[in-house]
Formats: C-alpha cells, structure tokens, sequence
C-alpha cells in the first residue's frame, strides 16, 4: 500500500495507538483490556526501555497499525526478539499488518542481527496466524487456557522464526 508510511512512534501518536486498542479486535487478539487510558500508553510508550522499538503504520495522517519489537537484553537470548503488532478495526484485511511485520522483520535482520523472532498468537485468529506462516513462521507449541478473554479462557500459539546463517 503506498499511502501508509510505516515508521518510529512520536509522542503525537500515542492517542492513536491508543485508539487501535478500543478497537474489538486488537482487544481480542492481544493480552490488553478494554477501554485503555491515554495515560497507561502515555507511560508505555513516550519512555520505552532499552531494546524496545515501537512503529506505527500511518495512513492519511492516522495511525492504523501499531508494533513492536522486543529485543531481548538477557545476555544468553540477546539473539532473539519478540514482538507483537495490531491494526485498526476498519483497516484490517488491507496488507497493512503486512507492511508492520515487513518492518519489524527488517529492524531484526538487518540492524540487530537477531537470529530467531517469535511470538505468541492466539490461536483462533487465523489471519494473523496465516501473516506469520507466510513470512517463515512455524507453530513451535500451543498452550491451552493461557489468557482469559471475553469471558473464556483462550490457548495460544508459540510461533517462531530462525534466521538462516
């Protein structure tokens, strides 16, 4: 998608971040709750800590896709990252979590060298679980009943993708 311009998190995105996350489905597929308030993502995101790096997809000057990768900083997994990422309600279905990842891969490949990036999904979310497929992820485990959503308790996959040397 040309109009959307994937890049660092500014200080003026956080309300829009925080607008992905009273969306349905980006309450749904990750571990936040309903109703965020802009000073827990004020808090979260203007002062991340070493080895986070946040983006945001902007599309029309609004910001639609948010992501980030943690780089792990335990000196015996500091070959690994992982991230999570989540896209507007409205604008689901159109690449745009397609070009968050495209960059999170990029960051991890090709400026941290990290060799293995991984994740959980829960594992009724089939598009994203078909995203990570596509771009080299496998299922490495499931765990049953791991978060409490809507009422029930939800498993996960653990997906993963190592770097070919």
């Amino acid at each position: 998608m040309e109009d959307v311009i994937v890049r660092h998190i500014e200080n003026c995105d956080i309300p829009g971040v925080r607008d992905i996350y009273k969306g349905e489905s980006a309450v749904a597929g990750t571990l936040m709750v309903p109703h965020p308030s802009l000073s827990d993502w004020e808090k979260r995101l203007s002062n991340p800590p070493a080895g986070v790096y946040i983006l945001v997809a902007e599309k029309q000057g609004e910001i639609v896709g948010h992501g980030a990768l943690m780089h792990q900083q335990n000196p015996r997994r500091h070959h690994v990252g992982a991230f999570m990422m989540a896209v507007k309600d409205e604008h689901q279905g159109l690449g745009i979590g397609g070009q968050l990842l495209e960059e999170i891969l990029n960051l991890a490949d090709n400026w941290l060298n990290l060799r293995r990036v991984e994740m959980n999904v829960f594992t009724d979310n089939e598009p994203a679980i078909h995203l990570y497929k596509k771009c080299g992820f496998v299922v490495e485990g499931e765990s049953p009943d791991y978060a409490f959503r809507n009422g029930e308790y939800m498993g996960v996959y653990h997906m993963g993708r190592i770097k070919q040397l």
